[in-house]
């Protein structure tokens, strides 16, 4: 397979990866029937980092992925200098593709003297050259208009409620949001698994303890019923958790919880092995290895719809397209 796919414009598609998440780097690639472009990146003895491309790059659409895992600034610094280094090599377009968005969770002042990283890491990659961002569901939508130029939002839930779907009586199910804030993401999952009734989690949250909230009660009728929690990620599995139990302590028949991004820190594994949720379900946004993976934990694959999105950038085509006019 050759690295670049030519484009309307005779300007050659091209993909290339830091090493944060390189499996899915190559899924992509796949996806994308070419191969991904050669970098060589490396940390110096001081943990500075180092990045070059091994071939031309001049003139091409450049698509640069790289998911912002752990260790979190380390993997935006790669992407940065990629992005610096394909400007500087005459790239005719760059886009960051970032299907896990780093910071994106501090996207307000919920006190005085915060900043708003969000905001920052967006003002970054606009500064290294970058032209256009893609990212998965993002914490927020308001961080589209954090960057200075063309954002794809691209939606992981036709992937998940397709699995979903699989696993639930459609005809007894009612979509759960973890907190009120989310009821508008609950509504398009209801409306797509079969209109049933929608219920959220009254919790409360001390914005000076991070992952931590208390889920107080069920707000809506779980009596009897098969739940389909869904947020967009988890990260140490604490509010996912209590949530799960306070639903099945309100009657519910089971409890499938459906989330975008797998961050799964610290105590998640067993948080989340101990809940009692009947299944897990995430993407592959993110890495995740065996020793955070359990029985109960279900990893679909992002990469086609990343392909499809990249395709449908580099063709001057519809992104919205992919989500039914809605993204």
């Amino acid at each position: 397979m050759s690295n670049s796919t030519p484009g309307p414009n005779r300007h050659p598609l091209v993909l290339a990866a830091g090493r944060a998440h390189p499996e899915l780097a190559k899924n992509v690639a796949k996806e994308l029937g070419i191969d991904l472009l050669g970098v060589s990146a490396y940390d110096f003895a001081n943990s500075e980092t180092y990045v070059r491309f091994s071939e031309s790059v001049r003139g091409m659409d450049l698509f640069l992925l790289q998911s912002h895992t752990m260790p979190v600034n380390q993997w935006i610094m790669e992407q940065l200098l990629m992005v610096d280094a394909a400007k500087r090599a005459s790239a005719h377009s760059v886009t960051v593709v970032a299907p896990f968005f780093g910071y994106a969770r501090q996207d307000k002042k919920s006190r005085g003297r915060e900043p708003i990283s969000a905001r920052l890491i967006a003002d970054l990659f606009k500064t290294a050259g970058a032209d256009r961002l893609m990212s998965v569901d993002l914490h927020t939508a308001q961080i589209q208009g954090f960057f200075d130029g063309p954002v794809d939002h691209l939606w992981a839930m036709p992937i998940l409620v397709d699995y979903v779907r699989t696993r639930v009586d459609v005809e007894n199910v009612t979509v759960v949001s973890p907190d009120a804030g989310r009821i508008r993401v609950a509504e398009i999952w209801a409306s797509k698994l079969g209109g049933g009734p929608l219920a959220f989690v009254h919790k409360t949250r001390d914005v000076t303890r991070p992952n931590q909230s208390v889920a107080n009660r069920v707000v809506g009728d779980v009596q009897g019923k098969d739940c389909v929690l869904v947020d967009d990620l988890i990260d140490t599995g604490g509010t996912i958790a209590e949530a799960v139990k306070v639903i099945m302590a309100a009657g519910a028949k089971s409890v499938t919880v459906a989330a975008t991004h797998g961050v799964l820190s610290g105590p998640a594994k067993q948080r989340l092995t101990e809940c009692g949720a009947r299944e897990v379900v995430v993407t592959d946004t993110l890495p995740i290895e065996e020793d955070r993976r359990f029985d109960t934990l279900k990893v679909l694959s992002i990469a086609p719809l990343l392909a499809s999105a990249i395709n449908e950038v580099h063709s001057d085509g519809s992104v919205t397209s992919l989500f039914d006019g809605n993204s």
